[in-house]
C-alpha cells in the first residue's frame, strides 16, 4: 500500500486584522494630517506625470549662485513683489472706481476712502506702493550697472530692464490722473505739456494722451485703459522674459570677487 504524503495541517486562524482606514479616518499613524499629505503628494505626482513641470521647476529654482552674493541681489525680487502688490490692490480699487469726468471718478475715490471697509488702507498701499516700486526699480538698475551685470551675455536683459523702467514711470504717470481732483488735473496738464516738447513724436504723443484740445473725459478714459490694461500686460510679459534670462544666464559675482578671481588666475599663470 503506497504511503500518503505528509501534508501539514493548516494554521489555526489568528486574530482578525483590521481593514485599512478610509481617507480621513485616524489609524494611529498620522491620521488626517498624513492623509492630506499623501493626497497632496499624489496630486502633484499626477500633475507632473501629465505636464512634466518638475523639470522646469528644477531649472528655475536650482542654479549656481556666485560667491559673494549679498542682499543687493534681492532688489529685483523686491521690485517684482512691489509690482504684485500694485496688481492686487489695483484690482480691489477697480471694483469701486468709475472713470467719469463729471465728478464720478472723484466721488468713487472718496467713497472708497471713507466708506468701504479697509478702503483707505488698500488705497494707501497702492499709492505708496507705486513710489516704492519706482525707487526699487532705480536702485535695482543702479546695482546692475555698478556691478557690471549689463555686460555680455546679459545685454538683452539690460535692455528689457530699461523698458521696464520706462513702463513703470508711465504707469505712475497715468495713475496720477485717476482721482481727477485739482492736483491730479494740473499735474497731468504739466506732464502732457512736457511730453509735447519732445522731438518729432512729442506733439503727436501729447495730442494722443489728451484725446482732444484739453484734458477731459476722453483723457481720463484713455489714462484708465492704459493704466489698467495696456501697461500691466506689457509689464507681465517683459517680467517673464526678464526672469527667464536671469534663470538661463545666471547672476554675476560682485566686482570685488571678480577682481580677486582675476588676480588669482594671474598669479597661477605666473
Amino acid at each position: 500500500m503506497p504511503k500518503l504524503p505528509n501534508i501539514p495541517a493548516p494554521p489555526l486562524p489568528g486574530p482578525l486584522q483590521e481593514p485599512p482606514p478610509r481617507p480621513g479616518e485616524h489609524n494611529g499613524a498620522g491620521g488626517p494630517l498624513e492623509d492630506a499629505k499623501q493626497a497632496g503628494i499624489t496630486t502633484v505626482a499626477w500633475l507632473d506625470e501629465r505636464t512634466s513641470l518638475s523639470g522646469a521647476a528644477r531649472w528655475m529654482m536650482f542654479r549656481k549662485v556666485p560667491k559673494g552674493t549679498n542682499w543687493f541681489y534681492t532688489l529685483g525680487s523686491a521690485t517684482m513683489f512691489a509690482f504684485l502688490n500694485q496688481a492686487v490692490t489695483g484690482v480691489f480699487l477697480a471694483m469701486y472706481y468709475r472713470p467719469e469726468a463729471g465728478g464720478g471718478a472723484y466721488e468713487s475715490v472718496r467713497y472708497l476712502t471713507n466708506d468701504v471697509f479697509l478702503g483707505q488702507f488698500v488705497r494707501g498701499m497702492h499709492k505708496w506702493g507705486a513710489s516704492v516700486m519706482v525707487v526699487l526699480v532705480f536702485v535695482h538698475m543702479g546695482r546692475t550697472f555698478f556691478f557690471g551685470a549689463y555686460k555680455y551675455p546679459r545685454e538683452l536683459n539690460w535692455v528689457i530692464g530699461v523698458v521696464l523702467l520706462i513702463l513703470t514711470m508711465a504707469m505712475s504717470f497715468t495713475g496720477y490722473l485717476l482721482p481727477f481732483d485739482e492736483r491730479a488735473y494740473w499735474a497731468t496738464t504739466v506732464g502732457v505739456n512736457i511730453n509735447g516738447t519732445g522731438p518729432l513724436i512729442g506733439p503727436y504723443l501729447s495730442d494722443f494722451l489728451r484725446g482732444g484740445a484739453e484734458i477731459g473725459a476722453t483723457t481720463l478714459s484713455r489714462f484708465y485703459a492704459i493704466h489698467m490694461l495696456l501697461i500691466p500686460g506689457l509689464l507681465i510679459a517683459l517680467i517673464g522674459a526678464h526672469l527667464y534670462l536671469v534663470a538661463k544666464l545666471g547672476t554675476t559675482a560682485p566686482p570685488w570677487k571678480q577682481s580677486q578671481k582675476r588676480r588669482e588666475l594671474h598669479e597661477a599663470e605666473v
